[in-house]
């Protein structure tokens, strides 16, 4: 079959390396233009781009491929359109181009975690269980029919980065299968279940700001599922503010939402919640690098008593 890819960060790249290994011939890989990144804002390719040039297959990167992407896909005859993590709407007129049709690996199991940031929201929701979808894509956002369904146990204390790491190359084999017993014809497909369906919005930066009125358990699930981006943070003294990368519950000995509890090099840092307390592991001060909490307060020592309470970001589901 002619396989035209889309897909546009990391979790795109096992896809595309298990659809040429396998043998398909990837005719096109459309992705997002190159963005800067960085102090100096050098424009930098995404890794699917990266990893498609290393294959020598033709790169597309429309702004919008639904306006300026239509003509360069048709062109390109393509049995089946895979996408895997694209970041673009497809319109149907593109999705009327490949015979077969498009199939995208989803990030979580649907219908659950339907949106563009599945495995964050189900860490941030405390799921124990998530997993890779293979399905048809229509014109809904995720709601086409499922194919092939993989389920993956979320680890103790695992970040929505580890956690996307672990889940690319299984999504990649899944897509495989799926493709295999497409062209066999024993692939089922299966329509949802709009019952059981949820929806989560995409990130943004404002849902890093940590509300200490918030239970702990909640508080260290949004630290996990916000690594690596936005990060979850939190204000204190005069206003500096301070990045949280790993944290864990611990006791309140009966200190308001915000209160510091302990703040050393012996201790670490403990801070009070609506329900329980936080226990910070690692932090990052503002032009500072990660590290434990207790090796930074050894050397910063800690007078303020309180972090300023935000308010949480509220979503829709």
């Amino acid at each position: 079959m002619r396989v035209v890819f889309l897909g546009t960060p990391d979790f795109g790249v096992p896809s595309l390396k298990a659809l040429v290994e396998a043998g398909y011939e990837v005719v096109g890989v459309f992705t997002q233009p190159d963005k800067p990144k960085g102090r100096g804002n050098k424009m930098l390719p995404s890794p699917v781009k990266v990893c498609a040039q290393g294959y020598g297959i033709p790169v597309y990167q429309p702004v919008k491929i639904r306006l300026d992407g239509v003509e360069a896909l048709r062109a390109l005859s393509p049995d089946v359109c895979v996408t895997a993590a694209f970041g673009q709407i497809l319109s149907q007129e593109i999705l009327d181009i490949p015979r077969v049709g498009t199939v995208n690996v989803h990030s979580s199991l649907l219908p659950k975690y339907r949106g563009s940031a599945p495995i964050n929201w189900a860490v941030m929701e405390g799921e124990q269980v998530t997993g890779v979808t293979t399905m048809m894509t229509d014109k809904g956002l995720d709601t086409g029919d499922i194919l092939l369904k993989k389920e993956v146990a979320i680890l103790p204390g695992e970040t929505a980065e580890e956690l996307t790491v672990r889940l690319a190359p299984i999504g990649a084999e899944l897509l495989i299968e799926t493709l295999r017993r497409m062209e066999a014809g024993t692939c089922p497909r299966t329509p949802q279940d709009e019952r059981e369906a949820s929806y989560f919005p995409m990130l943004k930066k404002e849902m890093g700001d940590i509300d200490w009125r918030m239970d702990a358990k909640s508080i260290v699930c949004r630290v996990r599922g916000l690594t690596p981006w936005p990060g979850s943070s939190f204000q204190w003294g005069d206003g500096e503010m301070i990045k949280v990368w790993k944290a864990e519950e611990a006791e309140n000995p009966g200190k308001a939402p915000g209160e510091i509890i302990c703040a050393d090099g012996k201790q670490g840092l403990v801070i009070a919640a609506g329900k329980n307390a936080v226990r910070v592991l690692e932090m990052q001060a503002p032009g500072g690098k990660r590290m434990q909490a207790k090796d930074y307060l050894r050397g910063h020592p800690v007078s303020y008593t309180e972090c300023k309470v935000t308010e949480e970001e509220s979503h829709g589901s």
